[in-house]
């Protein structure tokens, strides 16, 4: 994760977990939060309501994470890093020349987080009611970009510049909106969309590197 994507904030919580216990408690609460945000949704999750799907007592979860807020924070940040270690798997295949097909791994590693994250959509589905869901989007959606516009340089043999930037920004702006519009129902997804959305991003691939590799040439 570069710098420029880094949040601001660290993550509110009361006291960091050093023993093993505490550590395992705190997965717990976040994995009990998890399963409401996924089954319950947005509004359900509430500090009692954590507690007693983690079979915890609720003062307990205070001890480490002092509101909702921070619940969400901390899950923002673990959803956000599934993101941030596949985004460098990308590009370090990129770089070994062994991703040979941008547009469609791109998507496919997108869809499969989606997919695979129930509790992390029905964040993003509320980011609009948090501060701290909005500052993780954003988080995320700048991790993606920097990490793609690194892929497209190297692939181009050339810095890109702000065309390159400007131009994976909306990537993946158009690519999160369309994964959340597929994923974000309780039955199975609409895959011939997500094939749409490959289409649509291979042509827009396709004008981006002929007209950067014009301007390196």
């Amino acid at each position: 994760m570069t710098e420029a994507t880094e949040p601001e904030a660290r993550p509110r919580v009361r006291r960091q977990p050093q023993q093993a216990r505490s550590r395992a408690r705190v997965e717990a609460i976040l994995g009990a939060a998890d399963r409401i945000l996924s089954q319950e949704g947005y509004e359900a999750l509430t500090m009692r309501r954590i507690a007693e799907e983690a079979g915890v007592p609720v003062g307990s979860i205070y001890q480490f994470l002092p509101d909702k807020g921070a619940v969400v924070d901390a899950l923002g940040r673990r959803y956000l890093e599934a993101f941030g270690t596949a985004v460098d798997e990308l590009v370090e295949r990129a770089l070994a020349g062994e991703l040979t097909d941008l547009v469609g791994t791109m998507v496919d590693v997108c869809a499969e987080l989606f997919r695979s994250q129930p509790g992390g959509m029905a964040l993003w589905a509320g980011r609009h009611l948090s501060p701290e869901l909005a500052r993780a989007d954003e988080a995320s959606n700048a991790l993606i970009a920097e990490g793609l516009r690194r892929i497209v340089e190297h692939l181009t043999g050339g810095s890109g510049g702000e065309r390159a930037r400007r131009a994976t920004r909306m990537a993946v702006w158009a690519a999160n909106a369309v994964l959340h519009e597929v994923f974000k129902g309780d039955g199975e997804p609409d895959l011939e969309t997500v094939d749409e959305l490959k289409r649509m991003l291979h042509c827009y691939w396709e004008d981006l590197r002929g007209r950067l590799t014009a301007e390196e040439g």
